[in-house]
């Protein structure tokens, strides 16, 4: 078997060797030194060619680290930039909309000369990353037809280590060392921009991974057994990957190639492989694939006080290991006083304030990010989605409003109030996981824009894509879970035809939003006579709601309506009457109807089967709408059991709207004083995950009361409950729902028989009661 040379590491192991040779012999240039080592330490390819270019680099580093002199070289080598063509490559004409009519379609083996001009100036000119310089090994393919030019595609030697590859291919570290050449890098994949070719990737990638073995071993001697790449999520789906049975592994740290001190300066990115070599693993000597799925939580493991801020943010991949440790002891001091300046909650460790506020100011272009500080949390949020059946990723926007921190910069626009004055915000975009029992599982995904001012069209483009992007984000995390079933859910304002069609890419996760437009299902043809108009009044049974309406009741079932106050008008809200509470009664109805694309689609988009759910209620109340749900679902419905399944899941939207207040009214993430939108979306990004923490304290109680009270407080917060509960004649907290119940009565609970159960609110202010509780028990027993 043909094994990796470790060049540089057999040489410094052999020094002793390789003095010893550099003194007996005379060398007058560093080239015939090179070759006499190669010879003398084995140092040959697969083909048995010196490796001469791999020895120099060697030597030239043990000079540079002092361990050996090397003869003066001969010549000064002077770097240039790779051969490239005088203008751009001519745009390709007449290409066909499908990949099947493409005429001529052909992959080239890249040589020397003319052709690797052309590739360089292909890739350097139309590649977001230009056309290199490659590393390793390489191999680079042009995508040619009768059209002209179409793409180009490039190989070389794949990323020295990767965890989330390395753990699922299973080698240890010598295996690495001698076996990673077997792993081959896609570096770049161009499809021209102005190519709009069908299929075409796909085509292409498959062509190019059944020659990629035989052109390999051409050129190199040995055969590859894997190839990696990598796919930035925001900006590709992995539609084409995926088509050519690409799995996903994992996710990159965003440290790149180079990243020899830790700056972290790339972004992640997801971690595609495919196998060219089915009994790789036999070859390799490894063990069994490991489970696709990651290793599962239960809902509410390690949120205990005394190591969950380790849990949720230990080893946050932010280029420093003392910023890692700062952010997660500045969450476990805020956690423990939501709401209060990180100043107050301190209580005067100017180390601590100094460190806080040195982790929130980083420069704008550093490894402290919403998406750095949020990884650990989100993969522990990936393992909870592990351990249920069924998961909600429920989606939804609020905006944060800034507008009275005028020397905030680079905030957005979020509204306008009646005489036009600018509200100043970040809108935020979340995605909050969520069991079927309504715990929620984490916080999957965080994204803070600042909206620019522009036209409503494109302000309404941007709303839309935030919707795909996090569907596409629930898609990534579901293919890394292991018969775990995915559900999106969304409000009324996602309910646009662009989702239903990116849906279909995404097969892996189901999908469940609330219908807002009245389409029409069937169109009337246009009355072609002459001063025959047609009948202008559309039939109801033509739409989606007056289908739905006129479809036979398939059950009926009685639903509870909690009581709503009045709110009066304030800025940025609208005034709601109030509703008592009362017991409705509902009739359903489902169907499954194919919902047709709107006249402005382009030509080619199929519409789209969805099963429609329709509660409604049957008598209006006196006073009052009556309640009425049109639910879109990709999910299958074929009872009024599995409708009413589906009704229950998509009232479980509603507990994003609680996270959301959690985080304004509990952590006060819009009394936030920063001087930049960057500081403020570091500072409310961890917020972001001690919400979540709040909302599972209060639901966790309601759900589970007879877990032991361990779960959620220290033996300290144990022993200060039990105290105040003996003083106030209060259960003893026993178990967690009494320590919760004990908890929200600091808070100013009443626990009067007609009470509902404690909110967030309560439980956060019995929170920071309890704190100061702690903190004087805790000084009177060390006197």
């Amino acid at each position: 078997m043909v094994v990796q040379n470790q060049i540089k590491r057999t040489l410094s192991r052999n020094s002793d060797r390789l003095h010893g040779l550099m003194q007996t012999e005379t060398f007058l240039h560093r080239t015939a030194l090179a070759d006499r080592v190669c010879a003398a330490f084995g140092f040959h390819d697969a083909r048995g060619r010196a490796q001469r270019s791999g020895c120099l680099k060697a030597l030239r580093e043990l000079e540079a680290s002092r361990q050996i002199d090397l003869p003066a070289p001969r010549r000064q080598v002077r770097r240039c930039g790779p051969r490239r063509l005088e203008e751009a490559v001519p745009e390709p004409v007449g290409v066909p909309e499908a990949v099947g009519r493409v005429q001529d379609l052909k992959l080239t083996l890249v040589q020397e000369g003319p052709q690797r001009a052309l590739w360089n100036e292909l890739l350097a000119r139309e590649h977001p990353r230009g056309a290199g310089p490659l590393v390793g090994a390489q191999l680079r393919y042009l995508v040619g037809s009768a059209h002209g030019w179409l793409g180009g595609l490039g190989f070389a030697a794949a990323a020295l280590r990767l965890a989330d590859r390395d753990r699922w291919i299973g080698w240890d570290e010598p295996q690495r060392r001698a076996h990673l050449h077997r792993v081959v890098g896609l570096a770049r994949f161009l499809v021209r921009p102005s190519v709009r070719c069908r299929n075409l990737a796909s085509r292409v990638l498959g062509e190019a991974l059944r020659r990629l073995g035989g052109d390999f071993e051409a050129r190199y001697g040995y055969r590859p057994w894997l190839v990696e790449t990598f796919v930035e999520t925001a900006e590709h789906d992995g539609a084409s990957l995926r088509a050519t049975n690409w799995r996903v592994l994992g996710r990159t740290r965003g440290r790149g190639r180079q990243d020899r001190n830790h700056r972290v300066s790339e972004t992640t990115k997801t971690i595609y492989a495919y196998e060219l070599q089915r009994d790789w693993r036999e070859l390799l000597g490894v063990g069994p694939a490991p489970r696709r799925g990651v290793e599962p939580m239960s809902e509410g493991e390690g949120v205990e006080a005394s190591s969950w801020a380790q849990q949720e943010f230990g080893e946050a991949p932010l280029g420093d290991a003392r910023l890692s440790r700062r952010l997660v002891e500045s969450a476990r001091r805020q956690a423990e006083e939501p709401g209060r300046a990180f100043t107050g909650v301190a209580r005067g460790d100017r180390a601590a304030v100094k460190g806080h506020y040195r982790l929130i100011d980083q420069p704008k272009d550093s490894a402290v990010t919403v998406s750095n500080i949020l990884a650990p949390h989100r993969e522990r949020t990936r393992q909870r989605m592990q351990g249920q059946r069924t998961v909600l990723c429920i989606q939804d926007g609020s905006d944060l409003n800034f507008t009275r921190h005028g020397q905030c910069e680079g905030l957005g626009v979020i509204g306008r109030n009646q005489t036009g004055a600018t509200a100043r915000g970040l809108h935020l975009h979340a995605t909050l996981a969520v069991s079927e029992r309504g715990l929620p599982l984490g916080v999957l995904r965080a994204k803070l824009d600042a909206p620019k001012p522009g036209r409503a069209a494109t302000r309404r483009e941007k709303k839309t894509f935030r919707w795909i992007e996090g569907l596409r984000d629930c898609a990534e995390v579901s293919r890394s879970l292991d018969g775990v079933r995915v559900i999106s859910v969304m409000d009324r304002e996602a309910d646009f035809f662009g989702l239903f069609a990116e849906q279909r890419k995404h097969p892996e996760v189901e999908l469940l939003v609330r219908a807002k437009q009245d389409r029409v299902l069937k169109r009337k043809r246009r009355a072609k006579a002459a001063g025959k108009s047609g009948d202008r009044k559309q039939d109801p049974k033509r739409t989606l709601f007056g289908r739905m309406r006129s479809e036979p009741v398939r059950a009926r079932f009685l639903l509870k309506v909690s009581r709503l106050s009045r709110r009066i008008k304030a800025s940025r809200q609208a005034a709601r009457p109030g509703r008592a509470a009362r017991v409705a009664e509902m009739e359903l109805r489902y169907e499954t109807l194919t919902i047709p694309a709107p006249l402005k689609t382009p030509a080619g988009v199929d519409p789209a089967p969805l099963t429609v759910v329709h509660a409604r209620e049957i008598r209006a109340p006196a006073k009052g709408k009556r309640l009425e749900w049109f639910l879109l679902t990709t999910l299958p419905v074929k009872d009024a059991e599995q409708a009413r399944r589906v009704l229950r899941w998509y009232a479980l939207r509603w507990r994003v709207e609680d996270y959301f207040r959690v985080l304004k009214t509990g952590c006060r993430v819009q009394q936030l004083q920063h001087q930049t939108a960057d500081r403020l979306r570091r500072a409310i990004a961890i917020h972001a995950v001690i919400a979540w923490r709040i909302m599972l304290m209060t639901l966790l109680g309601r759900e589970d009361p007879d877990l032991p009270a361990q779960l959620l407080f220290s033996d300290l917060e144990i022993r200060v409950l039990a105290a105040f509960a003996a003083s106030r004649g209060y259960p003893p907290p026993e178990d967690l729902g009494a320590a919760v119940l004990v908890l929200a009565r600091l808070g100013g609970y009443l626990a009067r028989k007609h009470d509902p159960p404690p909110g967030h609110q309560l439980l956060w202010q019995g929170y920071v009661t309890l704190y100061g509780m702690c903190l004087g028990f805790a000084l009177r027993e060390e006197r």
